[in-house]
């Protein structure tokens, strides 16, 4: 087939596929690679090793793929409905967290795609990839002309917003390229940079993952700096703050892709309810969802800083739960929202607690706790 024909074909069943965006580009070395090494250099990636282990592999697509030629760039929406404010006791997850877990999901429709491609071209190696190789989505993103960088550090589309997830399909097949994107349609709007509740977008385009919402509640897997944790509000599960003020997201297009849809309790979720579940429940109700990334302890860990941040009373026989758990994250994250409770009940279970526990953290925890005049 012509490279035109080719790609076309894979537009056309992209698109049946349910890939509301699709773009083709060259495999090279992405545009942004030097700002990645900057970043990575500044220590903006805070504990994620992952990314600096693997940074050679970053400079070519070559590195996924041998031989690669060109990248097939997909998008999917997820936006369905408007996130619901949550009332006492309550917290909020990320919109992309309410559905099930994306990855599978888009995995399965890559799979179908290379499928599809390999039966039109039986000599082509293909492999399709979601946000876990080491690509540079979001630079082949603007090169295949889906969209450009946000000072958010996302990419943006001028129909869809910045709601979707970026997918790769890689293949050593030439393919018809479309031209990238050249304009940057975020002029001088800095909605994002002043919304930011921890000061993450340090400048335009530039993110400090350390202060990122994000990050704290997803990639970090150990407890909040307490300098950051105020500043989580409500947030359980992910931040969607820079996303929510964009102007380019006011009327973006909303998916009907059922897999997306809010899960019962999760828009909003019942933060009292979650510090409950025990590991098996937690799996049963959590196993395909992105809640199962940071796992029970650092969902738990968040839910009880949320609880910490809005103190409701109903919350006090759960966070005292939490401070007695097995798991020693969840026990600091519930020692500190217990010292934010003026509640004599809160300081006899910080008390007790301090007596019997074994972890230096935990108990560093328990002390500033109870020398802290509650809010």
């Amino acid at each position: 087939m012509s490279p035109e024909a080719l790609t076309r074909a894979l537009k056309d069943e992209a698109r049946r596929l349910g890939f509301e965006l699709c773009g083709a580009c060259p495999a090279v070395t992405p545009h942004g690679i030097d700002y990645f090494r900057k970043w990575l250099a500044a220590g903006y990636a805070g504990r994620m090793e992952y990314l600096a282990n693997r940074a050679a592999a970053y400079e070519h697509p070559q590195h996924v793929l041998a031989g690669v030629r060109s990248l097939l760039v997909l998008g999917k929406v997820y936006r369905t409905v408007e996130p619901q404010a949550p009332a006492a006791g309550q917290g909020r997850l990320s919109r992309y967290a309410w559905g099930r877990d994306y990855h599978e999901l888009i995995r399965q429709r890559l799979r179908s795609l290379a499928d599809f491609h390999r039966r039109l071209t039986p000599d082509a190696q293909v492999r399709g990839v979601v946000d876990t190789a080491p690509v540079l989505e979001k630079e082949f993103g603007r090169l295949a002309g889906l969209g450009w960088l946000g000072k958010n550090t996302l990419l943006i589309n001028r129909q869809h917003g910045s709601w979707f997830f970026l997918a790769i399909l890689l293949t050593t097949a030439e393919l018809d390229y479309d031209p990238p994107t050249q304009t940057d349609h975020c002029g001088t709007c800095r909605a994002c940079l002043e919304a930011c509740p921890t000061g993450a977008l340090v400048a335009p385009g530039q993110l400090d993952a350390r202060r990122c919402i994000s990050y704290l509640t997803i990639e970090l897997r150990d407890r909040v700096p307490e300098s950051h944790r105020q500043a989580l509000g409500h947030w359980v599960f992910g931040c969607d703050v820079c996303q929510d003020v964009c102007p380019w997201n006011r009327k973006p297009s909303v998916t009907d892709e059922e897999a997306f849809r809010p899960a019962a309790g999760t828009n909003p979720i019942d933060l009292i309810e979650l510090l409950g579940l025990d590991e098996t429940r937690f799996r049963q109700r959590f196993r395909h969802s992105p809640l199962w990334r940071p796992g029970r302890p650092g969902v738990l860990h968040a839910a009880a800083l949320a609880l910490g941040n809005r103190p409701v009373p109903q919350a006090l026989p759960a966070l005292v739960a939490g401070l007695n758990d097995a798991d020693a994250l969840v026990r600091a994250g519930s020692a500190w929202a217990l010292g934010r409770y003026d509640d004599p009940a809160a300081i006899k279970a910080l008390e007790a607690r301090r007596r019997v526990e074994p972890e230096p953290a935990v108990q560093a925890e328990i002390v500033r706790a109870l020398d802290r005049p509650a809010p």
